[in-house]
């Protein structure tokens, strides 16, 4: 059997798999996250392996497997983060996630002094304030004495693979979404480090993500609760891991949306994908020698998180929330709702952008606002596929992540994207079942062929009769964006 670990952005959630890939057991452990009004978003590293080590063992408890039945271990990873380590591999200061943004100046100098056409054709990312690179710039010009501590940099994954073996690295698919991998020469761009005056040894060795990384030390086996010598295979970013839990492992394969606490649309090719206009990014795919081409808002089934919270509804009630949204209209009466509680990525890439209700009116209630949240995510991702989807004739999106779960969501989506939309049987167990997959492969037991066979097709949401009405609310929902995008930056200065 082998156990697959999922770092979120809320907690870690765990699974245990039979060497055919099958799902037999699963737990979760949450963690804090620090937001503050400068766009800070951290959280400590240790909360992490504390995360780690309680789903570890709440998953062997519950499913009475001893330790030597465990084979292997994979992890998948939130990427974009920094985690700074000393000498002892300890770190310095907390970990900067991918939604962090407060290196929006270090980003834009970089931008201009290397030039970010040529950044993007390198990496397949623009430059931009989530990315690790500019977040190392900024430690450095904010916080000199933890950059002078630091000896190496990692993403989340790579530091929990630290705790398990011993061993710093990192794979392609966490690498290129730093901001600094050269997607064409597979290694970190000398030409952009040396541009953003970093120091190179910083960075860590790339592997690939089937390999395997080394084996469970007698310390960590002994927190875990596990065998010393179990392998780890090295695993990747959650988003590669998404595209294997969706199906989305050869370059034929119908391109997905995971509606998780930040969403995006993606699809597999053999080559990197650019956009003229940068709104997108191509990835490292976890299976060796693809890339997955990705666009990204920032946050989706987040979104509607937050407006219960803010409702006042506790978690439990999210799902009435939705379903009295079922009854009202939103963008039919020009209510609309833009999800850049966190600044936004595809395809404006501003950092200053924020969270409006635009149209509100005196008969407006929760119901009518939850719906423009389900609609603005909506929106937001038929924006994500411009870039990636082309004129091409789609014959379905695949949806996984939390938000799959809702009938009515998806129903609204496919209104909304003019496709049928089918929800395949991973929602919250997705970046899971693509690590348990990756390690699978890594241990010589399985090849990506098999991740199709893990899930299955649970309900299909054709578009209705409102649908040609919603490509009319699309484009007012841009011109919303256009129209603030001057307000969003006045209030940043």
């Amino acid at each position: 059997m082998l156990i697959a670990h999922d770092l979120g952005t809320s907690g870690n959630k765990a699974s245990l798999h039979s060497m055919d890939g099958r799902l037999l057991a699963a737990a979760s452990a949450s963690y804090p996250t620090h937001y503050a009004a400068d766009t800070t978003s951290e959280q400590n590293p240790h909360d992490w392996w504390t995360a780690v080590v309680a789903a570890t063992r709440q998953l062997l408890a519950a499913s009475g497997v001893r330790p030597d039945e465990v084979d292997g271990i994979c992890v998948s990873g939130q990427m974009m983060g920094l985690v700074l380590l000393d000498a002892a591999g300890r770190p310095v200061r907390p970990a900067m996630i991918w939604s962090d943004q407060r290196a929006s100046a270090e980003a834009a100098a970089l931008a201009h002094d290397f030039g970010g056409d040529e950044a993007y054709r390198i990496t397949g990312n623009r430059i931009a304030a989530t990315y690790t690179l500019p977040k190392l710039v900024w430690v450095r010009d904010h916080e000199p004495e933890n950059y002078a501590r630091a000896t190496r940099l990692c993403m989340a994954k790579d530091y929990v693979n630290l705790r398990l073996t011993g061993r710093l690295a990192t794979d392609r698919s966490d690498a290129s979404h730093t901001g600094a991998y050269d997607l064409t020469a597979g290694e970190w761009s000398a030409p952009l480090l040396a541009a953003a005056g970093v120091d190179a040894t910083l960075w860590p060795e790339i592997i690939e993500s089937t390999d395997v990384l080394g084996t469970l030390t007698s310390a960590a086996a002994a927190e875990l609760g596990l065998r010393p010598g179990t392998p780890v295979v090295t695993g990747g970013g959650d988003g590669p891991m998404a595209a294997v839990a969706a199906g989305c492992v050869a370059p034929d394969s119908p391109g997905y949306v995971c509606l998780g606490t930040s969403a995006w649309y993606a699809c597999t090719t053999t080559v990197p994908l650019l956009d003229p206009a940068q709104r997108s990014f191509t990835l490292c795919h976890v299976a060796p020698g693809l890339f997955t081409p990705t666009a990204t808002t920032q946050t989706g089934a987040g979104s509607l998180q937050w407006a219960a919270e803010a409702l006042g509804e506790e978690r439990a009630a999210v799902a009435q929330l939705i379903d009295a949204a079922a009854e009202v209209a939103a963008s039919d009466e020009g209510l609309y709702f833009l999800p850049y509680l966190i600044g936004e990525r595809t395809p404006w890439w501003d950092p200053n952008a924020s969270g409006v209700f635009l149209g509100l009116r005196m008969h407006h209630r929760r119901a009518h606002l939850t719906r423009a949240v389900l609609e603005g995510v909506g929106y937001s991702l038929a924006l994500c596929m411009q870039p990636l989807r082309g004129d091409a004739a789609d014959t379905g999106i695949a949806v996984i992540g939390g938000g799959a779960a809702s009938d009515t969501w998806l129903a609204l989506l496919a209104d909304i994207w003019g496709v049928p939309v089918r929800r395949r049987s991973v929602t919250t167990q997705a970046n899971s079942l693509g690590a348990a997959v990756t390690g699978l492969v890594g241990l010589g037991e399985a090849d990506f062929t098999i991740a199709p066979t893990l899930s299955t097709v649970e309900a299909e949401f054709l578009p209705g009769e409102t649908s040609a009405a919603h490509a009319g609310h699309l484009a007012r929902f841009a011109d919303a964006y256009t129209a603030l995008s001057g307000w969003f930056a006045a209030g940043a200065r």
